[in-house]
């Protein structure tokens, strides 16, 4: 399944407020993200109906086993990918944003070529 770049970086925000909170609701993502709560609301229910999380009646988001894998390989694409550009020499904040740019739309070959050429 091909997802949008906005879907992955959702899955990705879900697992990085999850694992930093314990927890995650629509409002989390929404001042995480710099969204609106409407905005977060669409998506969530797009993320659902695509069998990407769970909306539980609590109002947690919980992403299923195929949305971890998803959010799981976009995470450790911008890790990576942030690492090597502080490695490059790159500021830390112009590496984020530059590894944020890229890591939706590089291949997987490309990818691991990087990882391996770091030595992960």
């Amino acid at each position: 399944m091909k997802l949008y770049e906005s879907a992955e970086d959702y899955l990705e925000t879900i697992l990085v407020l999850t694992t930093r909170n314990g927890s995650v609701r629509a409002i989390d993502i929404a001042k995480d993200m710099n969204f609106t709560k409407a905005s977060v609301s669409v998506a969530m229910h797009k993320l659902q109906d695509n069998g990407l999380i769970v909306i539980a009646t609590n109002g947690n988001i919980i992403l299923t086993e195929k949305g971890y894998q998803i959010a799981n390989s976009v995470y450790e694409r911008h890790v990576v990918l942030t690492d090597a550009f502080v490695r490059l020499g790159v500021s830390p904040e112009q590496a984020k944003i530059d590894a944020c740019k890229i890591e939706h739309d590089l291949s997987k070959e490309s990818f691991e070529a990087i990882k391996k050429a770091m030595g992960k």
